[in-house]
């Protein structure tokens, strides 16, 4: 199957120069166009032009488009969530559960497009605003770029994509080269929908030429980009005087009390660990289980880990499937590695089979070892033990990310002291950091990134205040 860029409601480009593969069994299933300067610059023109045809579209029509795209993206389930399992090498039914996610984001979009609004502001509070009356509206920020990354192709899209069209904003739409036809289809879903030429474009490329042509280009008012922190910071110099959310990823962590529901604790922070391959911004990574239920959970842990499934994403009993690429395997293989040089064991896993690195737990680590100190983004997990609640408060909060953590106890003055003591963009209570509902506000501290996801919480993001005084006279 060949694609083109989609720039002002044509497919367009040169020839198709880029590879899509499929990730388990490397067979090439998609070319692309890739997009030059004169295409980026083409599809930033095109949203500019769009700018005031979405502006003052009336709420109820942009409520309308984002309810229909949430209509056909139902009507094509199978095809989105098989097109996922292929490009992105996920697990049939996580990437199910995907479509299913997208599907609520667009309907939440819609819901939300309906209730943006300002309030009343008492000018006269102090007399110089005797005479005054003023309230503020919200108004849509302009044109938005939206970056997205190859683990949520179709969900994560979703989240930068339904509150720009919710807010009365066109978009220039870059994915991940590596997953682009999923987002493909998403344009041609959202064209069926009814949106108008120019407020959906779509680019694909390296994001060192097009993802800086984008961000730095004068005419975007609003970026939204989720990949690694290093990217998020050159897009900070690059960007200049830009409202921006970044969303960088994470080292989650999860504390495991003495009175958590040991079995549960453990098959959850199995799946949080190992599906999509640990590649998720919110994927558990360090488990800090305080004695006396150390040796319980590792044990449990380690049993739910080797209970993953692992094989062909398109198969319904596979939990794991591949790593996006080789190179991401071969670099978890080395990170494990070194780790066991510098005294860590394996307990279960440690090996890599071409581009599938099968789910590994860890004990015996350090917090300097790459594997605690930095974000795995892979199917691995690490079980430390600690001596009191406290030291697991301090050993989960001991990193540069702050994302999320999981806390699993029963204890109300342990949650109230984890409340306390770990500053992270989302505490989850009896269950993992991988917890995620798409209404949420979403977002981290500190290196995890700036600003939030979540429908209502993106389209403030995506709009400006306007203040409006009004001086009355007789």
């Amino acid at each position: 199957m060949e694609y083109k860029l989609f720039i002002n409601g044509e497919w367009t480009g040169g020839s198709p120069s880029l590879e899509v593969t499929n990730k388990y069994s490397g067979e090439t299933i998609a070319t692309f166009s890739q997009a030059g300067r004169e295409d980026v610059d083409a599809a930033i023109a095109a949203a500019d032009q769009a700018a005031p045809v979405m502006a003052q579209m009336p709420t109820y029509q942009r409520s309308a488009i984002l309810a229909k795209t949430a209509q056909l993206l139902q009507e094509r389930y199978e095809d989105f969530a098989k097109t996922i399992a292929s490009e992105a090498g996920k697990a049939l039914k996580f990437a199910r559960a995907e479509v299913d996610r997208a599907i609520g984001t667009f309907t939440f979009a819609a819901e939300e497009a309906k209730r943006i609004h300002g309030e009343t502001i008492p000018l006269d509070a102090i007399p110089a605003g005797e005479g005054y009356f003023g309230f503020y509206r919200r108004i849509p920020v302009g044109v938005v770029v939206a970056i997205g990354p190859f683990n949520f192709p179709l969900n994560l899209i979703a989240h930068k994509v339904a509150p720009a069209i919710a807010a009365g904003n066109p978009i220039v739409l870059k994915p991940a080269s590596t997953t682009p036809i999923t987002a493909a289809k998403l344009c041609q879903v959202l064209t069926e929908a009814g949106l108008p030429p120019g407020a959906i474009n779509l680019v694909v490329g390296s994001g060192r030429t097009v993802g800086e042509w984008l961000v730095s280009d004068e005419r975007v008012a609003k970026v939204s980009f989720t990949g690694s922190p290093d990217v998020g910071k050159r897009i900070t110099e690059l960007t200049g005087i830009k409202k921006v959310t970044l969303e960088l990823g994470n080292t989650s962590p999860v504390i495991i009390a003495p009175d958590a529901d040991i079995e549960t604790a453990a098959k959850r922070c199995a799946v949080g660990a190992y599906y999509n391959s640990g590649q998720v911004c919110i994927s558990v990574q360090r488990i800090y289980a305080q004695h006396p239920a150390y040796d319980p959970f590792l044990d449990a842990f380690v049993k739910a880990s080797q209970a993953m499934v692992v094989g062909d994403p398109l198969d319904e009993r596979v939990d794991v499937g591949p790593m996006i690429d080789l190179k991401e395997a071969e670099r978890i293989e080395d990170w494990v590695s070194e780790a066991q040089t510098e005294g860590a064991r394996v307990l279960t896993g440690g090996q890599r089979q071409g581009c599938v690195y099968l789910p590994t737990v860890l004990t015996d680590v350090t917090p300097e070892m790459k594997v605690i100190a930095e974000e795995a983004f892979a199917p691995i997990a690490s079980v430390v033990p600690c001596q009191n609640f406290e030291e697991a408060i301090h050993l989960a909060g001991a990193t540069d990310y702050a994302l999320q953590v999981g806390v699993f106890t029963k204890n109300i003055n342990h949650v109230f002291k984890a409340l306390g003591g770990l500053h992270f963009g989302g505490v989850i209570i009896n269950d993992t950091a991988a917890f995620r509902v798409d209404h949420m506000p979403y977002g981290g501290n500190r290196k995890s990134g700036i600003g939030r996801e979540g429908l209502k919480f993106a389209i403030e993001e995506m709009t400006n205040i306007q203040m409006v005084a009004i001086r009355l006279t007789e």
